[in-house]
């Protein structure tokens, strides 16, 4: 069974390392490590607390260790006793002001970062010129005591990505960067990159659990096309490959007692349009003439339920947990704005809890619908993508026969939601497990590194 134990500095010169006697039991024990770094140590039980690890001054000073009492996990294997973990959350944006070190995304990293003596755990972010490649260590920003500082710290057990976006992962820099620490360091990485549309789709269908919940989706090839689909289903989105925050949707819909065909989308000042055309071709000349159609997939339209004649989705924020168990730990409904092709707030979405919009039963059974569905999408989306996932954002939605659909699945999901004041808590616990689930990945490094390496 996982124990943590508070880590204290003893005044103290000499490598020495006080324990309580059940960790020493039974046990031979010659190193203590902290992130990357390991030193031989004079082990000795702590007399006084059967909680508490005290270290000297000298091991503080050679590990590296931030001067914080925290409770922390405790792995032995190999003779040495791994305190932790250090998890390292890797980003870019950083800016030169102590007191905003990331810019706008400040306040959303001081949140994850505030829940470590929750999760057990000394997180740091960092980027790519926080790195000194020649000691093995790190110049990362922990957030203490409501204060932003900069310390030098061991290269982590594990890396956390939060890149804010594709741009950044397409930096050569930082890939390199990524690429390095995982093949050369061998230090798990999770929650890399950005899903595409159309990736994850094609991914899926190969899990038949899942099938059921997956629009039909293609990529544009031609009118042709997009008329067949619009036959079939009356209405169909056009969305960018890997877009985000709804930029760039297009709902096409056909009225085929008029033989004619409307579009409806946010122009580039910012309005919701609905403009009606006689042909496909002149609607894409019009509206779609600058965009990049070998980007875009055609999706099957899906006839929603709706709120105050309004359609609604449903973002659902799932996580890995400390023992690598998937949870839904957030579930919003989103409310489309007047004339929106989609719900999200920056197009006038409204965000609302499903009890305020539902009555109990009702709110029951579509509560149950979509966590089920969220989990086993997230299940299935773990097996078929490379690398460790722990956190996925999902929009989903449930058409009038009470049907779930998966729209989107995110990586890096959005926290719009979390501005309800209702969901305060589950912001709160999202950053939670987003933490835990590095003490899992931490756990099974040191103990079946093999395993680990796999991936």
């Amino acid at each position: 069974m996982r124990k943590r134990y508070t880590i204290e500095i003893a005044d103290n010169s000499h490598l020495v390392v006080y324990c309580p006697q059940e960790l020493l039991q039974d046990k031979v024990i010659k190193k203590i490590a902290f992130g990357s770094k390991a030193i031989e140590v004079d082990f000795r039980p702590h007399r006084l607390k059967n909680n508490c690890i005290a270290i000297s001054n000298e091991v503080k000073k050679q590990l590296l260790f931030p001067d914080f009492s925290l409770k922390l996990h405790v792995f032995i294997e190999d003779s040495v006793l791994n305190v932790g973990p250090l998890v390292g959350i890797f980003t870019a944006g950083f800016t030169p002001f102590p007191h905003r070190p990331i810019g706008d995304r400040t306040s959303f990293f001081s949140k994850l970062l505030s829940v470590k003596a929750n999760v057990g755990a000394i997180p740091f972010v960092f980027g790519e010129k926080h790195i000194n490649w020649d000691t093995g260590t790190i110049t990362g920003y922990v957030y203490h005591d409501h204060n932003w500082d900069r310390i030098e710290v061991p290269f982590p057990n594990v890396i956390y990505d939060r890149l804010p976006n594709r741009k950044s992962e397409r930096n050569p820099k930082l890939a390199k960067v990524k690429e390095t620490l995982q093949r050369d360091y061998l230090i798990p990485w999770y929650n890399p990159g950005f899903f595409s549309k159309l990736d994850i789709y094609e991914r899926l269908q190969q899990e038949h659990l899942v099938t059921r919940y997956l629009p039909e989706t293609h990529p544009f090839t031609s009118f042709s096309m997009i008329e067949d689909m619009l036959s079939k289903y009356g209405h169909i989105y056009l969305k960018p490959i890997n877009g985000s925050l709804g930029l760039g949707v297009h709902q096409i819909l056909y009225d085929k007692v008029q033989d004619e065909y409307y579009c409806r989308y946010q122009d580039r000042e910012g309005v919701n349009r609905l403009r009606k055309f006689s042909s496909l071709e002149g609607m894409f000349k019009t509206v779609l003439a600058n965009r990049n159609l070998d980007k875009m997939i055609v999706q099957q339209g899906i006839h929603l339920l709706r709120h105050e004649q309004r359609p609604i989705d449903f973002r659902l924020h799932t996580n890995k947990d400390d023992k690598g168990v998937w949870h839904v730990t957030a579930l919003a409904a989103k409310i489309a704005g007047l004339g929106s092709v989609t719900t999200h707030s920056r197009n006038g979405g409204e965000i609302k809890t499903l009890s305020e919009i539902f009555q109990p039963e009702e709110c029951n059974l579509f509560k149950e619908k979509l966590v089920n569905a969220a989990l086993l999408l997230s299940k299935a989306i773990a097996n078929n993508m490379e690398g460790f996932i722990a956190e996925i954002g999902f929009d989903l939605g449930i058409d009038k026969h009470g049907d779930v659909w998966l729209f989107e699945a995110n990586s890096k999901p959005g926290r719009s939601i979390f501005s309800h004041p209702e969901l305060k808590d589950f912001d709160q616990l999202t950053c939670k497990l987003s933490l835990a689930f590095a003490v899992f990945l931490t756990e099974q490094s040191i103990l079946y590194p093999e395993e680990i390496i796999k991936w």
